[in-house]
């Protein structure tokens, strides 16, 4: 019987692990734009009590990503 489903078991294998390095890729490419966007906020006084927090938490969805 294991033989029979042997096929799927790989296909479904297979396909979780591109949903995970999609899944990774995205959240890299998501940490990065946060971060920028927090650096282009800092620029400003003003923009600095938002954009220090933008940089640490894209900073934390790019770790977290990557390991």
């Amino acid at each position: 019987m294991k033989f029979i489903l042997w096929p799927f078991k790989i296909i479904l294998s297979l396909i979780s692990s591109i949903i995970t390095l999609t899944g990774k890729a995205i959240g890299i490419i998501l940490g990065l734009v946060i971060m920028i966007l927090g650096m282009a906020a800092t620029v400003t006084i003003v923009g600095g009590i938002i954009g220090i927090p933008l940089i640490i938490f894209g900073l934390l969805i790019l770790i977290k990503s990557i390991f």
